[in-house]
């Protein structure tokens, strides 16, 4: 009671003075002085931290005037984001480290390779990665960047000294620039001259999508290991380039929490980070709670939070030698809020993210020589432990696919090579440019084994994140963990993105087949030109060459443009999205032949998605993204408010996806009803399966998990509870590939990322259910064991007519986080082909 007593003490005078400008002097450590010709940051911004939002633009400018005035900082930019704001990097350490800069990264690195014994790390600097506010709306963390990099700038004496002698620090004031531009924006231009910290007040209830996400409305603290976003891509490379032994990912959370830092809960830890870990992760704990006490501040750890998906920058460290920590404070979310605690201010979240910033810097000295030892003997521990053999993986009628796999492998620094040889193994087929080989002794054994393995025991039943993300799978890939390594030729740097050889020119007609991952991309160039094409119903032959269902023709006669132009076309289509596109000179194919009806005629395709308030944004943005950043498709994005007004008779494909509460009402649901019925395709995910029934779009019979607590006490509820979700796991599921759904698909069964507990009964015609979950459906992951008799026999994907058009559901997410490229294509074929279906 004593120490809540003086938090609220703390806070209660901070309310007055955040309606004036505030003293510097109230973040600023003082038993250290300051070089007056460093400028501080309310000389650039025009006021102290605290007192507004730091926009990127101001953030940025202050960072270049520090590099500008300070030995002790140099600045790169390493890329720029979506909307084009630089991804910039500071490097602050001693003049005499910088004058000798490469040398030490060079011998630092040395500690991840063989021969790391004789190494003297009693001599060394410790590397420590300092990142700031991935979800832009957790703005606390950007803002005491600012007093960081000024601390380190700026500060004079003994103790400054130590700490840029013996460290080298990678500081990235905004991993999420264009996020943390959208909520200066909402929380400065909503931000009253009389502070109001009433919770309903406009300023803490950001417009849909908030600022959380990126220009896409990804959660990039997701993407450290798929690496499909240009921040998390200029991150990544910067860890790479380094290994850092500390990396730090400071975080908001709800406004009526304290303050956060690691270790998690220790039954959530994935089994392969060391143990070692673990313990300095908590020593590295004691310093935080010893600055937090100074300055009286609460805090809690172990409590909550994991350590198990490795795609979080708290995580990914870990299992790269390095050690991941996050920070979590409460949030204002604006300027200064009500809560629990008391008034919490902006100036009070920001000090605590720079104290902690400030104490893991103290750790990092403190610890320095230990924590440099840990980083070696991990990876000598780790090379102790690899196999002899090789993975394989790779899709013999989708080279991209594959490739794409490689390409996040050598971004990750793991040794990949090209299949020496065609080769068969168990049943499956290996060839050069499209299979891949990674060798198990290496010195990134452990990353690989993360990436590519099936779990499916845990001690816990509760996740954070996701409990599965086994890579082969979710790009759907023909795979083996255990391949004799000869198999193996050359070592490859960059993997060299899979081109095919331009089609020959015919006065007939040309053949593509719909396996390859761009093959969408190169219908829609197709279509865009006003070409006709048609889509073959099922398999055929022409000459030696077999051809597969969802093959499509485009006929040279009776078009718009003549042989020569088609040709050009296509020759373009084939050099951009390399898939190749073969010339035939006859129809008389065997099996079905050219001119059957069995051949579909396809439409060009004018898709919109439904957005705004009540859709999840996560799941609508990688659709978003997946169009226009994979597909070079445009997608017009519907929102929920102005809906009603809008005309949707020119769009042959509407996207629902996830959403949450009542999103459409009756109107809107009636609106797309006569919409449905004359002719337009509706394609629902998730959550839309809840909508779809109860507005009457299908019928569908949904199992429940009827489970009654036993035994269970109030305190275990909420983990009883929480076991019964799926958090993210990954299942099987049977493919009827005649079905235009499965169309490009070389196999009867895929691999499903599931996120939901809606289990919808099979149908009784068996050929409506063209995927279908097998009896023991789990590949990867967590489920309970009442929803794992639930899932087995379900459908994740149901089709309906309504009039003349079509309603579609896919109750799991195809197009999960931007890396999961093996269900991308049940989407295209629902836009495409959903008239056939």
């Amino acid at each position: 009671m004593k120490n809540l007593s003086f938090f609220i003490l703390c806070l209660i005078p901070l309310f007055s003075l955040a309606q004036k400008p505030i003293d510097l002097n109230y973040y600023l450590p003082q038993d250290i002085n300051y070089d007056e010709n460093i400028s501080t940051p309310q000389e650039v911004l025009g006021y102290i931290p605290g007192e507004w939002h730091v926009t990127h633009d101001l953030l940025l400018s202050y960072m270049r005037t520090l590099a500008e005035e300070s030995p002790r900082i140099t600045l790169e930019t390493r890329g720029n984001t979506y909307e084009g704001r630089p991804l910039i990097l500071l490097t602050i350490t001693s003049p005499e480290n910088h004058s000798n800069l490469e040398q030490i990264r060079q011998d630092h690195l040395k500690l991840t390779r063989e021969n790391s014994s004789n190494l003297n790390t009693a001599s060394m600097p410790i590397v420590v990665n300092q990142g700031f506010s991935i979800h832009g709306n957790e703005a606390s963390g950007s803002n005491a960047a600012l007093l960081a990099a000024y601390y380190l700038a700026a500060g004079q004496g003994p103790k400054i000294d130590e700490l840029l002698e013996n460290t080298i620090i990678l500081f990235d004031p905004s991993f999420n620039p264009d996020g943390l531009q959208r909520f200066a924006y909402w929380a400065n231009t909503n931000r009253s001259h009389n502070l109001n910290p009433d919770p309903q007040d406009r300023e803490f209830s950001e417009v849909w999508p908030g600022g959380r996400t990126n220009h896409y409305w990804f959660d990039m603290n997701r993407d450290w290991l798929p690496a499909q976003l240009p921040e998390s891509r200029a991150r990544i490379e910067t860890f790479h380039k380094w290994h850092p032994n500390i990396l730090t990912d400071h975080h908001e959370m709800g406004s009526n929490s304290s303050f956060f830092f690691q270790p998690g809960i220790p039954s959530r830890t994935h089994p392969l980070t060391p143990q070692m870990n673990q313990d300095l992760t908590k020593e590295i704990g004691t310093y935080h709670a010893a600055a937090l006490d100074k300055i009286g501040s609460l805090y809690y750890t172990e409590e909550d939070y994991d350590d198990f998906y490795y795609g979080k920058g708290s995580t990914f460290p870990d299992i790269n030698g390095s050690i991941g920590i996050l920070f979590e404070q409460g949030s204002s979310r604006g300027h200064v809020q009500e809560t629990n605690n008391g008034l919490l201010t902006f100036p009070f979240t920001i000090r605590n993210q720079f104290t902690t910033a400030l104490s893991t810097l103290e750790a990092a000295v403190g610890m320095r020589e230990k924590i440099l030892n840990f980083q070696r003997e991990f990876y000598a521990n780790a090379r102790k432990s690899t196999g002899k053999g090789a993975y394989v993986f790779g899709n013999s009628k989708d080279p991209a696919t594959a490739w794409h796999l490689a390409d996040i492998l050598r971004r990750q620094q793991i040794e990949v090579h090209e299949v020496a040889g065609d080769f068969e193994s168990n049943g499956k087929n290996y060839k050069k440019g499209a299979a891949y080989i990674v060798p198990k002794n290496q010195r990134q054994h452990r990353l690989v084994e993360a990436m590519f393995e099936k779990r499916t025991s845990f001690q816990d039943s509760l996740f954070y994140d996701i409990s599965a993300w086994t890579f082969p799978l979710a790009f759907n890939l023909d795979f083996q963990e255990e391949v004799n390594i000869r198999n193996a030729g050359e070592r490859i740097e960059e993997p060299a993105k899979p081109t095919v050889t331009a089609p020959a020119r015919s006065e007939y007609a040309y053949l593509m087949e719909w396996h390859n991952y761009y093959a969408p991309k190169a219908l829609n160039m197709i279509l865009e030109k006003d070409l006709r094409a048609t889509v073959a119903m099922q398999p055929f032959a022409e000459g030696d060459k077999a051809y597969d269902y969802g093959t499509i023709l485009i006929p040279v006669q009776n078009q718009e443009l003549n042989s020569d132009e088609i040709f050009e076309l296509l020759k373009t289509v084939a050099e951009e999205t390399g898939v190749e596109i073969n010339a035939v000179t006859t129809g008389l194919t065997s099996g079905i032949t050219l001119g059957s009806n069995k051949f579909r005629p396809l439409e060009p395709q004018k898709v919109a998605m439904i957005v705004g308030d009540g859709i999840t944004p996560y799941d609508a943005g990688e659709i978003w993204h997946l169009f226009d950043q994979r597909y070079d498709m445009k997608i017009t994005k519907l929102d929920t408010r102005n809906f009603n007004r809008a005309d949707l008779s020119s769009y042959t494909a509407i996207i629902l996806p996830n959403s949450w509460g009542g999103a459409l009402g009756k109107s809107e649901a009636d609106k797309l009803k006569t919409w449905v019925r004359n002719g337009g395709t509706l394609i629902g995910y998730k959550n839309a399966a809840n909508w779809f029934k109860s507005n009457e779009f299908m019928k569908m019979e949904l199992k429940k998990n009827e489970i009654k607590a036993e035994n269970v006490t109030f305190e275990q509820a909420r983990d009883f509870r929480g076991a019964q979700g799926i958090g993210g796991a990954i299942f099987q599921a049977k493919q009827d590939r005649s079905h235009p759904v499965n169309f490009g698909y070389k196999d009867d069964k895929i691999a499903l990322f599931r996120d939901t507990t809606i289990f919808i009964e099979a149908d009784s015609t068996s050929y409506n259910n063209p995927l279908q979950y097998t009896g023991n459906p789990l590949l990867s992951g967590y489920i309970s064991k009442p929803n794992l008799e639930l899932i087995a026999n379900t459908v994740p994907f149901k089709k309906t007519n309504l009039g003349s058009g079509q309603v579609i559901l896919f109750t799991d997410n195809t197009n999960f986080r931007a890396f999961w490229f093996g269900t991308n294509k049940l989407l295209m074929n629902a836009i495409f082909f959903g008239e056939h279906m």
